[in-house]
């Protein structure tokens, strides 16, 4: 196996083959120590590989299945009926080491499921969690999770995501000492429920975490920290609604006449930074090995920094540092 391979499901989000095909292509083009694994049926996925010749690329390996899940299968359904689907055999490929990480754009709840199943969490980590990128008004990113993984959580469980998104923040930032913020409705210490409000007592208490207390939503962009917690259903709804005003504001400039094409330019200049397509590429951290998940209406563009960034995160060996992270960490850290 090459040190930096990565399994696709080929199969996954809204455009399949005519987005992820493209996708792997680029990937190949920029990346010359970059192997491949795809998966996907064979009636939906030749005519692609041979239009643009991964059917027989050296550094990519083919595997045909007969099942796809599907964004209306339930998660218990697709753990126990898809077996042979593209999402499955790319993580099964993944658990026996033919490759480092994979990527899906795939259904959200049925990847978490089938990820869990087949890899299993680290030791001290209750579930994964999905963290992403966003961009500051300052230049480079800050991390936010979770964002949609998990819709309720406890206090534990929100200090496990700090620990690992500290852990992200240093090896795929290159932050060496990250701020942790609690995504909360108010800067005071009273504000919040009750969970939120535990977890910030039990951050403040672990040794060498850079703890920095609450920031609100409009703070997101803002640069005041580097990594946001939150738990999945609140993290969901701010990334989507984030992304929702990105589009809008990219999208002004598509009107006609002179005045729109002035702001046309000035928006690409200025605001190209918030494309979602630029940081997409949600990672299913706290596995034994690296999961991504593009968004399911992603592009080739989109889908190609999703696979960007399963990449680095093979680099970076991310799982083996959260471990390590939790064998350090107090022990109230690992609360359930």
């Amino acid at each position: 196996m090459s040190q930096l391979t990565v399994a696709l499901d080929m199969m996954g989000g809204d455009h399949g083959p005519p987005v992820t095909v493209p996708a792997a292509a680029q990937a190949l083009s920029l990346l010359p120590t970059l192997h491949l694994v795809l998966f996907g049926p064979e009636a939906e996925l030749s005519s692609w590989l041979q239009r643009f010749r991964l059917e027989s690329h050296p550094r990519v390996t083919v595997h045909f299945c007969s099942q796809q899940v599907g964004n209306e299968h339930k998660a218990a359904y697709a753990l126990r009926h898809l077996t042979d689907s593209s999402m499955r055999k790319a993580l099964d490929a993944l658990a026996s080491g033919q490759a480092r990480a994979c990527v899906s754009a795939g259904n959200t709840g049925a990847l978490m499921a089938m990820a869990v199943k087949v890899l299993n969490t680290l030791p001290g980590v209750d579930r994964p969690a999905l963290i992403t990128r966003l961009p500051q008004a300052g230049g480079g990113y800050a991390l936010l999770l979770d964002v949609g993984a998990n819709v309720s959580c406890d206090a534990g469980q929100l200090v496990q995501f700090a620990l690992m998104g500290e852990q992200a923040a240093r090896h795929t930032l290159d932050i060496d000492r990250p701020r942790i913020a609690l995504l909360n409705v108010g800067a005071e210490a009273n504000k919040g429920n009750e969970v939120v409000r535990e977890a910030a007592q039990r951050l403040q208490g672990i040794t060498g975490l850079h703890y920095c207390g609450y920031v609100e939503g409009d703070d997101l962009f803002a640069g005041k920290t580097d990594v946001i917690v939150c738990d999945g259903f609140v993290g969901n709804v701010a990334l989507k609604t984030s992304e929702g005003v990105a589009r809008l504001l990219l999208g002004l400039g598509q009107r006609r006449g002179p005045l729109w094409k002035i702001l046309t330019f000035w928006l690409k200049r200025r605001l190209s930074h918030l494309n979602p397509d630029q940081y997409n590429g949600a990672s299913l951290i706290g596995l034994r090995a690296s999961v991504v998940k593009s968004h399911g209406s992603a592009g080739s563009l989109a889908f190609l920094n999703a696979i960007l960034q399963a990449v680095a995160e093979i680099e970076h060996d991310l799982p083996a540092s959260i471990a390590h992270r939790f064998d350090t960490a107090p022990q109230d850290s690992h609360a359930r």
